[in-house]
């Protein structure tokens, strides 16, 4: 089992930035991949951007250039700066966590509990 929690959401003008963390516990050495999706609202869910274990970093279009999500393995933290940010980027932003499956490991995905991102025009 993995635990996600987030930090660092808020409300800021367009234009702006903000920081997001995750901190991951419990069997990290399980984990894969990290990364974040949004959730707006009346939308799916989508993408924004996944660190694979070997470091690869992959964005969604609408945010490249503009967000950067790196990854620390020894803390088991990840983070996502965002700026420039519109109101289109408005959402409830999550931390998510796949595991790989092998002799102590399943493969599973994890999700944090989400924390809001307002953008005000």
């Amino acid at each position: 089992q993995v635990q996600l929690v987030e930090s660092g959401g808020g409300l800021v003008q367009a234009g702006g930035w903000l920081r997001l963390s995750c901190a991951a516990s419990g069997d990290t050495f399980c984990i894969s991949s990290m990364g974040w999706y949004r959730q707006a609202p009346g939308k799916e869910r989508e993408l924004v951007a996944i660190i694979t274990s070997d470091g690869t970093t992959n964005y969604a279009d609408s945010v490249k250039g503009r967000f950067t999500s790196s990854r620390d393995s020894d803390r088991n933290t990840v983070l996502l700066r965002m700026d420039r940010l519109n109101v289109a980027d408005a959402a409830v932003y999550y931390c998510y966590a796949q595991t790989r499956t092998n002799a102590l490991c399943e493969q599973d995905d994890y999700w944090g509990q989400g924390t809001q991102v307002t953008v005000s025009s």
